[in-house]
């Protein structure tokens, strides 16, 4: 999924109003599998000025980002931080754990030339699913549609849970950000 759509899951799922711990940790789970591509190819694009071609089709791919990769997008280490979370009953890490695990839940299922080792340090194997939240060739042209329609879902529910109008503009602003995410996968993808 894209990564809005992380953060609106995970909140829906997590969050609560008033408290505020808990609602960061919530989006902040949503978002950390993501977080190291994100300074990957941020400072490959715009410090080292490698070409988006080479980032995107050589560095992704390499043993090196995999490796990383490997580590934030994995059940194990989410779910052992989650154990560990709850019997200590520290509702933020829960909420953290959570949310990455159902972050990388749904990577899982949509991930599939681009696939992760989501069962590391076990193994290195990549499940390829045959359906994709961005590649057209492996039925995006769906996928992306349900995956917004969801996430408005979610929004709304967001909306309704939260009065406050700071925590309705956040949500809507990451809506905006998925159908954005969304119409870009499916313009040029």
């Amino acid at each position: 999924m894209n990564t809005p759509a992380h953060l609106i899951f995970g909140a829906a799922a997590l969050a609560r109003p008033g408290r505020r711990g808990t609602t960061a940790a919530a989006l902040a789970g949503g978002l950390a599998p993501d977080l190291s591509l994100y300074l990957l190819a941020g400072a490959s694009l715009a410090i080292l000025q490698i070409p988006p071609a080479i980032v995107f089709g050589e560095l992704y791919f390499s043993d090196a980002w995999q490796a990383v990769f490997a580590v934030d997008n994995s059940f194990l280490v989410w779910g052992a931080l989650l154990a560990f979370a709850a019997r200590r009953g520290n509702l933020p890490a829960m909420a953290l754990a959570g949310a990455a695990l159902i972050h990388v839940a749904a990577d899982f299922a949509l991930h599939a030339d681009d696939a992760r080792a989501h069962f590391w340090p076990l193994t290195d194997w990549r499940f390829a699913s045959p359906l994709s939240y961005w590649d057209s060739a492996h039925g995006a042209r769906w996928v992306a549609p349900l995956e917004g329609l969801a996430a408005g879902g979610l929004v709304v529910l967001l909306v309704q849970r939260f009065r406050s109008w700071r925590w309705r503009l956040a949500w809507g602003g990451l809506l905006a950000l998925e159908l954005w995410a969304i119409r870009g996968w499916l313009l040029y993808f």
